[in-house]
């Protein structure tokens, strides 16, 4: 416990630095990409003494999620809700979207990968990365490829949609971007913000639904400041320790793997995030034709990325975080049962004992 505590510290400083330095930088999210990049280096080039069997406490991220669910939520207004027309068109794309990425990977990994059945299905999902590891184990998959591949393709999203978005707008999102705004007013209580978490958190685990230690205290927040009862307004400080938590927990997951496994999973999944952020451009311009959403909020929608995340992303350019939410827990569902459903499909008949 002791050594967990000293090295979790140990990892979460490099990470604040990693962030610090390169919020010198135009780059776009600075303190979460400088974190992942610092923690995953020092996994690389600490002594294994340090690194081996090492695993961050389960529930170090849960609360600093909850303050990026509580942030979204405190943006909600009645308007928003009342706006039902975006919601449907996105769900109704994010529904074309799932299952025509999810059949391009599995080719796509069957082609270039060469990998079995169960293994290039289960890392060709879009989505649902705990569940695709534990639904692709029990089918059979190859555990290392697919937890190398599940994870290449949140940090390429995750690398890949900010400097995207950045040539977009013509400025890195980030810090110096949308996220920024909500330093300039004051913040609200500290026991109301860490209330309002756990009321949150406690309502995502009580309802089930997908993302919940996000989904739960951004519904939660969003009935407050809705209501006008109780609007939130987060310190920037919290911000950045979201920022700076999620990101040194990313670069963690590098923690034991193989490095030929890792290099040959980086090239395939390049290959398969270029082709589901172009998959998800085209549909975007879809959306933008359909129903009034933005461009960035329209393709933040598709990106098949930690919605935790894209959920960062889109409140650092203010593209409409809570419509992007929505559509990120709906793509996990969706996902989910495309997996539990299309997998036995698929493989029996390839299976004699089916």
């Amino acid at each position: 416990m002791l050594r967990t505590f000293i090295i979790s510290a140990l990892f979460l400083a490099l990470g604040a630095l990693g962030g610090w330095i390169f919020a010198f930088f135009p780059v776009p999210l600075p303190h979460m990409l400088g974190s992942m990049a610092a923690s995953a280096l020092a996994v690389a080039f600490l002594p294994s003494i340090i690194t081996q069997d090492f695993k961050p406490p389960v529930h170090l991220r849960t609360p600093f999620i909850a303050s990026i669910g509580l942030l979204i939520g405190a943006q909600v207004h009645l308007e928003t809700l009342s706006s039902w027309q975006p919601i449907a068109i996105i769900a109704l794309i994010v529904t074309l979207f799932t299952p025509i990425a999810h059949w391009l990977n599995y080719r796509f990994m069957q082609r270039f990968g060469g990998y079995d059945v169960p293994t290039a299905f289960f890392c060709a999902a879009p989505g649902g990365l705990i569940e695709a590891l534990t639904l692709g184990e029990r089918a059979g998959a190859k555990a290392a490829i697919l937890t190398v591949q599940q994870f290449l393709r949140i940090v390429l999203v995750v690398m890949l949609i900010p400097l995207l978005m950045s040539i977009w707008v013509g400025h890195p999102v980030g810090s110096a971007a949308g996220l920024s705004q909500f330093s300039h007013a004051a913040s609200s209580p500290l026991w109301q913000i860490v209330a309002a978490g756990a009321v949150g958190y406690a309502l995502g685990l009580m309802l089930r639904i997908p993302a919940g230690q996000l989904t739960g205290p951004m519904i939660f927040a969003g009935l407050l400041t809705s209501t006008g009862w109780l609007p939130l307004t987060l310190p920037n400080w919290l911000i950045i320790l979201a920022q700076i938590v999620i990101g040194t927990t990313l670069g963690l997951r590098f923690n034991g793997l193989s490095g030929a496994i890792v290099q040959r999973g980086l090239i395939l999944a390049l290959g398969s995030a270029a082709m589901m952020l172009a998959l998800g451009a085209v549909l975007a311009l879809l959306i933008t034709s359909l129903a009034d959403v933005s461009l960035s909020a329209a393709w933040l929608s598709l990106a098949p990325g930690g919605v935790n995340e894209m959920s960062l992303v889109a409140l650092s350019i203010a593209a409409d975080p809570a419509l992007v939410t929505l559509a990120h827990v709906y793509r996990i569902a969706l996902t989910v049962m495309i997996m539990s459903a299309w997998y036995p499909r698929l493989s029996r008949p390839l299976s004699p004992q089916a």
